[in-house]
């Protein structure tokens, strides 16, 4: 080989050297639309990067003694990168979420963290304590964001969080499990109009995801408003802490940590879970108790007995039929139930295209109401 062809093999080199490099240092899809982190301060304090900090948010003020205050944490990580953070427990009944925040935050390494975190375990500290989702005024947290600083006792809440943590944020996934005795397949929600959001859900590894443009007043969809991508995580049922969701749970978050680029640790695992571009509440038309002959996470057809409805008194059965082909999503607890009970949410696995129509259906009052009341 004579000395132009070893200049030339090694200015090729050199070019795809160079082409890889720029490549790593290129911002990941999901990054390139997040705000990256400027200098991380907020609750009165500053995180210098490579430090992690325990903050306090008292969501307004109280009287003297009665102040309840919520821990926040703040990771700063000394690489580049976006800001993420990560809250539960807005509704103070909803468990697993607190542990995977926990575990996540626990788990990550600021020295090699690249942008921030800030994880907020228990949102509604009030009604964590008190063991209901709801606030000691008897309202849903999760109704009043932003909030209004001049409002209800509820809405001066939220606009104290919102305005102190999560204005902070360049994305937010919001943490929550079924409610009133419900159960939820762990599931990404967001609106899938949304780019930056949509392309949040394609990073968390093995977990469905259903189109939802979130109720209004919603923390997620406050967010969303303001211009900062966010997703609602269901898992679960309320008032336990379930392991094997917990454990999908923190998988699912390292696992978009490192779509991000803010971690190194990969974290793929599993099939891909279908996207389900609809949803539809099935209601029972008797009261009675409901016995479930579907499981969680099921698929079922059009015309198959989902449940029976026994009235104990009387003895009668009603029988459930899906009225819908798909998926179970999330369902109603063997319990006492009144006509009307939303008891099966069956997801379609519709085509984008139709997503208009699936927006369109999710205005209807009632069905809306459904959609994330009863998270």
């Amino acid at each position: 080989m004579n000395t132009f062809m070893i200049r030339s093999a090694m200015v090729v080199l050199l070019a795809l050297a160079a082409g890889i490099g720029a490549a790593q240092e290129r911002p990941s899809p999901e990054t390139a639309a997040l705000k990256p982190k400027g200098r991380v301060r907020l609750l009165g304090a500053e995180v210098p990067p490579g430090t992690k900090k325990r903050l306090t948010w008292t969501g307004g003020t109280a009287m003297q003694g009665f102040v309840s205050p919520v821990p926040v944490f703040v990771l700063n990580g000394t690489g580049p990168g976006p800001v993420l953070c990560l809250t539960a427990a807005v509704h103070g009944d909803e468990l697993n979420g607190i542990e995977v925040v926990r575990r996540v935050i626990e788990d990550l390494d600021v020295e090699t963290l690249n942008g921030a975190v800030i994880g907020v375990p228990v949102v509604n500290i009030q009604g964590f304590y008190r063991g209901t989702r709801y606030l000691p005024d008897r309202r849903d947290l999760n109704r009043f964001f932003p909030g209004n600083a001049k409002g209800s006792s509820a809405t001066r809440i939220a606009h104290s969080f919102f305005t102190e943590v999560v204005k902070h944020c360049s994305a937010l996934v919001d943490l929550h499990t079924g409610s009133l005795n419900r159960t939820n397949l762990p599931q990404v929600r967001a609106d899938l109009n949304d780019p930056a959001a949509a392309r949040m859900t394609k990073a968390f590894g093995a977990t469905v995801v259903l189109h939802s443009k979130g109720e209004t007043g919603s923390l997620r969809r406050a967010a969303s408003t303001a211009g900062i991508p966010s997703v609602t995580f269901e898992m679960g049922e309320p008032m336990r802490v379930q392991p094997e969701h917990v454990e999908h749970g923190a998988k699912a978050i390292e696992t978009l940590l490192y779509s991000l680029g803010m971690t190194k640790q990969r974290r793929y695992w599993g099939d891909p879970e279908p996207v389900y571009y609809s949803s539809k509440w099935v209601r029972v038309d008797h009261g009675g108790i409901l016995f479930s002959d579907v499981a969680l996470g099921e698929r079922v057809t059009e015309g198959e007995l989902l449940g029976v409805v026994t009235d104990p008194l009387t003895n009668q059965q009603h029988r459930i039929y899906a009225p819908m082909s798909g998926r179970v999503l999330g369902m109603a607890l063997n319990q006492v139930v009144l006509p009307g009970f939303a008891a099966y949410r069956i997801g379609s696995e519709t085509k984008p295209k139709a997503r208009a129509e699936s927006d369109a259906e999710a205005e209807d009052p009632e069905e809306a109401l459904d959609a994330d009341e009863l998270e």
